[in-house]
């Protein structure tokens, strides 16, 4: 209860901020909403499961590419293009999972790394409909749906609010259900779990799925709700920053890849008004926190004071 309550207070704050925010500010957090739904979705593979993914951006940039793509070439509404980039990314992470599964550890992540720049390049190569590296606006009527503008920017925070509290609570009913529980046993002891009579292979790929069709999910509400599809968010880039997102705010918590995602955006954010070398200030702000949280905030407050934090 007490979990539920203060995960339900953090998605009444948010909407609550809809309210009262600043124009400048209230832009940045409907951006941070979607990118902590996308660390989320990295948090149930990574933070949960055990599974490091160097290549989580080909699942974002699927959910991208696909509704940015049926948008504009078969004309899909907003709203069937949102599904058509889930359905996009769980396919994909369908194939890999089947694939990279196969190893384990080291080679997982090296698996999952080749098979992001595989997608990087194709997209690159198939620029006659993608514009590789200079990417595509989405114009804004092909952003309305059921006459909501979501190049509005209430209609935008709005939505993104949606997206990320839909997979703030999806992910929360799931780490309390067994289902979760065997997750967090196979990132413990695979073998063990194995040994009890779990196919841990078989919820590994259900995890591996429900992380890209998530991841996707962003992916797509990115384009439609920011009206940019590139391919730089198919680089490698985009599989390391939901990493540190993640490991900021705290592996393995429900709240904590929104608040590595909130931290590290405005670090970047104020570092970057005061020196040209702000991704230094960002590398010096994450060896302070591996020195002297290294769990992550939302991990040290579980561990110091709230050991009921999911």
């Amino acid at each position: 209860m007490r979990a539920a309550g203060l995960h339900l207070g953090l998605v009444g704050l948010l909407l609550a901020a809809h309210f009262v925010l600043p124009a400048y500010h209230h832009g940045v957090l409907a951006r941070v909403m979607v990118l902590a739904a996308y660390a989320t979705g990295y948090n149930l593979l990574f933070g949960y499961t055990g599974l490091l993914s160097l290549g989580h951006a080909m699942f974002f940039a699927a959910g991208m590419y696909g509704a940015g793509l049926g948008v504009r070439f078969l004309a899909l509404d907003p709203g069937l293009a949102l599904l058509a980039g889930v359905a996009a990314g769980a396919l994909l992470g369908l194939a890999v999972g089947l694939l990279a599964l196969r190893t384990a550890g080291v080679a997982f992540m090296i698996v999952t790394l080749m098979f992001a720049q595989a997608t990087h390049l194709g997209i690159l190569l198939a620029g006659r409909w993608t514009r590789g590296d200079e990417g595509f606006v989405l114009q804004g009527p092909e952003r309305v749906v059921l006459g909501l503008d979501l190049g509005d920017a209430a209609i935008r925070y709005l939505a993104a609010w949606a997206l990320f509290s839909a997979v703030l609570l999806l992910v929360l009913r799931l780490v309390s259900l067994p289902a979760g529980r065997v997750l967090v046993a196979i990132r413990e002891n695979e073998e063990r779990a194995r040994l009890l009579g779990y196919d841990t292979r078989a919820h590994k790929l259900r995890a591996v799925v429900l992380s890209a069709a998530i991841a996707a999910a962003a992916g797509a509400a990115y384009a439609l709700l920011f009206g940019y599809v590139g391919a730089t968010f198919a680089s490698v880039q985009y599989s390391i920053l939901p990493l540190l997102w993640v490991l900021l705010g705290g592996a393995g918590t429900v709240i904590g890849p929104f608040l590595g995602t909130l931290l590290m955006f405005y670090l970047i954010d104020t570092a970057s008004g005061l020196t040209p070398a702000y991704m230094l200030v960002a590398g010096l702000a994450l060896v302070l926190l591996t020195l002297f949280a290294p769990q992550g905030l939302a991990g040290e407050v579980r561990r110091r004071l709230a050991p009921w934090l999911p």
